[in-house]
């Protein structure tokens, strides 16, 4: 059975900056931090030999985004675009988007153009300072608003 989704993970360059962005961008906490080395289940689960790496759980609300800041393996840079296979963007919900969209982009993030309004949702894509694509997304009735957001698009 599953209960739902605990946690999106990001990697970063600079696990201090990353966590100081979603922070102060976001309002999350950190509610656990670690470093894994030498840690052979760890790079078992993961499935990466001589895994290094800091990571921070970060928490707002029912939300968590774990960050990742590797030392080994290297990783490539594989910053996606929304069209691309694999998981291109997580969607924040909020209230006031358009409030939202001028305090996020005082705060770094670049969007692709203004809130879209689809009516009884409006959305847009933006990306952190690490270039990873992040929606917000506001829904002003319930009812029909998830059905509107995605037969819009």
């Amino acid at each position: 059975m599953i209960k739902g989704i605990h946690h999106i993970a990001i990697s970063v360059p600079d696990l201090a900056a990353g966590v100081k962005f979603y922070e102060a961008a976001f309002g999350f906490t950190v509610a656990q931090s670690a470093t894994i080395a030498n840690a052979p289940l760890a790079d078992r689960a993961v499935g990466l030999a001589g895994m290094d790496a800091d990571m921070a759980m970060l928490e707002a609300g029912n939300c968590f985004i774990e960050l990742w800041q590797y030392r080994a393996p290297v990783g490539e840079d594989k910053t996606s675009r929304p069209c691309d296979l694999g998981y291109p963007h997580f969607a924040l919900e909020v209230v006031d988007i358009l409030a939202e969209y001028k305090r996020l982009k005082t705060a770094g993030m670049t969007f692709v153009a203004d809130p879209v309004d689809f009516g009884r949702a409006s959305a847009v894509y933006g990306k952190d300072p690490f270039g990873n694509i992040i929606e917000i997304y506001e829904i002003r009735n319930d009812d029909q608003a998830q059905l509107a957001h995605l037969t819009s698009r």
